[in-house]
């Protein structure tokens, strides 16, 4: 399933992925650090949601309370909530 994320507090607006059961792939994100989100968006392919999760909640930007990297740990457990909600 494709989802689209809209961000919050960071230089990229859009982080679009797609699910399947709890792996995350295709990450893509609109705006920002092109490079530095290229990166972040290769190395994560294919992980699942937790270990996103694990890695990248909670990183921040800055004096920013949170950062492209920890909007998409966000994004992609949002996603999983909303594609397993019973």
């Amino acid at each position: 399933m494709h989802y689209e994320y809209k961000t919050q507090m960071t230089c990229s607006q859009l982080i679009s992925f797609d699910i399947n059961d709890d792996v995350i792939t295709n990450i893509v994100f609109l705006g920002g650090c092109n490079g530095n989100l290229k990166a972040i968006a290769k190395l994560v392919d294919g992980w699942t949601v937790e270990k996103i999760e694990h890695y990248l909640l909670g990183n921040t930007c800055g004096r920013r309370p949170t950062s492209c990297a920890d909007q998409l740990a966000k994004a992609v457990r949002t996603a999983y909530n909303e594609t397993h909600a019973a």
